[in-house]
């Protein structure tokens, strides 16, 4: 029985192996998913997660739970020799081993990319995983906390100054789902107000969200602007050592909370494979999902997702490519589990063509922009669609009625403001009235 190797369990690996227990017959092959992780992460939920409007595990989708006739193996892929055919897979526990494939889906998604900018390694955090959601969130009310005991000056200043660097759509909804957090804590601490908070976003170019229209860009600005969020339009990040920024206008500030989300790379595992990247690092594939090289078709290899240069046959993509994001990622696993099964069956493998649908983001409680084509809805109605289609795009339906269940209880009973940050060290406490041996 041929096995199927699938390398990475985000967006595109998660619904290729789903829908590959829906397509293949019993016995027809068997299904390897290998991920670090033991969940898929909704990324378009991450701002929501960091601003306290959905419980974290909420917007993770298990892999064992709902991949019931795949084999998970919760571990790091260190190396593919597509040549012999084999992995090398790490587990956090136990011995390296090498797992033996007949295809491989190469599906490891992307991580944030960065420039060699003093400090920013040390001081930012990213916002590609719920684990960073989640201490952002902790990070900024517990900063509450601490400014509300302070006096006014420069340590208060700095504990409640958030600089996000990066205004595309990650960085334009941290950014506003942060601040809209912000403006629910200053009710909890009434020794501050909207005046000692600063939120600044960094953008190295004239405009923000490009993949909105310049008047909807523009609303979204005043919108921030209105809510005391200052947004540096081509503005560089040119150094964050110890948390003091420097800016290339000359200007400077002192931050405890500095996100990054200036891009995304494709996932280094790429780097120890034998299989052809371009040069941006990406899988280099055909339109049917194919991994190919000089020759043509590399046989037996599989790309979709963050990792893959796939061909934008609607023309839309930037630079002729798929752009890397969640609408794409999810549509070409469904579509490379449809040619995968196909191959094996013998019969042809189709090409992935996908218009792009529109993009829209949340901006905060009641804040919203939607754009498709040259049709776009800010505000309220906006932050509606946003719900609404993030509800009903996030896989399985237990996830679904888990996030509208958060959705009605923060309706209902208010947004929970509670920081559990003394989580990362939960042992502190024992730790500090534990009897030890005299001597």
């Amino acid at each position: 029985m041929p096995r199927i190797l699938i390398v990475g369990g985000g967006y595109a690996g998660f619904y290729t192996a789903l829908k590959l227990e829906k397509w293949l017959r019993k016995g027809e092959a068997e299904v390897v998913l290998v991920d670090p992780l033991p969940y898929m992460t909704y990324q378009p939920f991450l701002p929501e997660v960091a601003a306290g409007s959905l419980e974290p595990r909420h917007a993770v989708v298990s892999h064992r739970r709902h991949l019931r006739s795949t084999r998970v193996i919760t571990a790091k892929v260190s190396g593919v020799n597509h040549a012999s055919k084999t992995a090398t897979i790490e587990p956090e526990v136990g011995e390296t081993f090498e797992l033996d494939y007949d295809h491989v889906v190469m599906t490891a998604g992307s991580v944030s990319r960065t420039f060699p900018i003093p400090g920013v390694a040390d001081e930012a955090i990213g916002m590609k995983s719920i684990e960073e959601a989640v201490a952002v969130r902790d990070r900024l009310i517990d900063n509450f906390h601490r400014a509300a005991l302070l006096p006014a000056g420069p340590e208060r200043d700095r504990l409640l100054t958030v600089v996000v660097v990066g205004g595309g759509f990650a960085g334009i909804e941290t950014f506003a789902e942060l601040r809209s957090l912000a403006s629910a804590l200053l009710r909890d601490h009434p020794q501050l107000t909207i005046d000692d908070t600063h939120f600044h976003l960094i953008e190295a170019m004239g405009r923000i969200m490009p993949e909105v229209s310049l008047k909807t860009s523009h609303w979204v600005l005043k919108n921030l602007a209105q809510r005391a969020a200052i947004v540096h339009l081509e503005t560089q990040l040119t150094s964050a050592v110890d948390g003091h920024l420097e800016l290339s206008t000359g200007e400077s500030l002192e931050s405890d909370l500095i996100i990054w989300t200036a891009g995304v790379m494709a996932n280094p595992v790429l780097r120890g494979t034998d299989l052809p990247v371009d040069e941006r690092g990406r899988l280099r594939a055909q339109p049917d999902l194919r991994v190919i090289d000089d020759n043509g078709v590399v046989d037996a290899a599989w790309t979709a997702g963050d990792v893959a240069a796939v061909p934008d046959l609607s023309g839309g993509g930037v630079g002729g490519f798929c752009v890397p994001n969640a609408q794409h990622a999810v549509r070409q696993g469904k579509q490379l589990a449809k040619n995968l099964v196909a191959v094996l069956r013998g019969e042809a493998p189709k090409d992935y063509e996908h218009k792009n649908l529109g993009a829209v983001a949340g901006l905060g409680i009641g804040y919203g922009a939607f754009q498709s084509g040259k049709f776009a809805v800010t505000g309220f109605p906006a932050w509606i669609m946003h719900r609404g289609y993030h509800g009903l795009a996030i896989p399985m339906w237990e996830r679904k009625l888990r996030v509208v269940g958060d959705w009605v209880g923060n309706f209902v009973l208010g947004r929970d403001n509670v920081s559990l940050s003394a989580r990362e060290e939960p042992a502190a406490y024992f730790q500090e009235f534990a009897a030890r041996p005299k001597g």
